[in-house]
């Protein structure tokens, strides 16, 4: 059942002590339920930090309260401002778009601002850097490597007529639907490393592309506005490449935009062997 109620009452019919919102339009109010009361929790987080003066981990634990409705990220923010200044890891959203603040919570990459320590059912919380990336300080990793590869595989629209990119088109590139949903899927990484990090072909092999990277060959090169294909191809067919995922199918599992990595690296491979084809 939707938790918006219509009823043909005007506002002024709504009790002033009724604890609801209510938005008249016309000679109908559409009255929302109010929200039940937090239910609040003092959680214990322990923060995996890496020291760059001494290069070496420490553990340190914080109390923080937070309601059901809060995020790790909260957490981690109440920390920051009100007990240990020192305390490093990155954001900046807060909304699950950036994808600045994956880390590993208790166990699984995930992004903080979407993590909520309650439904995470246990009072501790354990923080880490991500895996698989080289730490610069406590939560905050190096995302220099991970970018590097995302650029080898030439992430952007290669045209064989380079005078689009300086003269006025009197047309454009039309796509139909299907031709959309052969690569949108893979369009919504926003590189948040997680899927690098849980990778496990990454810790064993570190010049492998991974999967953010061979998702987003795959991405640009199904699309029928690019004319790259070849060139990325001879970038995946490596032992570096896509021959290198063993297909644990981790990346796809934590990814937080549902975007499958290990489809896409298949997919790939199946256009090596057999051709480049619509799916």
């Amino acid at each position: 059942m939707n938790s918006w109620s219509l009823s043909n009452v005007s506002s002024q019919q709504v009790s002033a002590n009724t604890p609801t919102a209510a938005t008249t339009v016309g000679n109908v109010t559409i009255t929302k339920p109010p929200l039940s009361a937090p239910i609040r929790r003092t959680y214990t987080f322990k923060v995996k930090r890496y020291d760059p003066e001494r290069g070496s981990y420490y553990w340190k634990e914080y109390s923080v309260e937070l309601t059901n409705h809060e995020t790790v990220l909260d957490g981690l923010l109440k920390i920051k401002w009100g007990v240990d200044a020192t305390l490093s890891f990155r954001y900046s959203c807060r909304m699950g778009i950036c994808g600045s603040c994956g880390m590993i919570i208790n166990g699984t990459p995930r992004l903080a601002c979407e993590t909520k320590p309650y439904d995470l059912g246990t009072d501790v919380i354990t923080i880490e850097p991500l895996s698989n990336f080289e730490p610069i300080k406590d939560v905050a990793a190096d995302f220099s490597g991970f970018f590097g590869k995302h650029r080898s595989i030439k992430p952007w629209l290669i045209r064989k007529d380079e005078k689009e990119q300086f003269e006025k088109l009197e047309s454009y590139y039309p796509q139909t639907e299907e031709q959309l949903n052969e690569y949108l899927e893979f369009a919504y990484c926003i590189k948040c490393g997680l899927c690098y990090s849980a990778c496990p072909m990454v810790f064993l092999n570190k010049d492998y592309l991974g999967p953010q990277a061979l998702a987003q060959a795959y991405r640009w090169s199904a699309d029928n506005r690019d004319e790259g294909a070849i060139l990325r191809l001879k970038v995946v067919d490596s032992e570096n490449g896509v021959w290198s995922c063993h297909y644990s199918g981790t990346c796809s599992k934590v990814c937080p935009k549902d975007v499958d990595p290990a489809l896409a690296i298949n997919l790939l491979k199946h256009w090596l062997l057999y051709g480049k084809r619509k799916r």
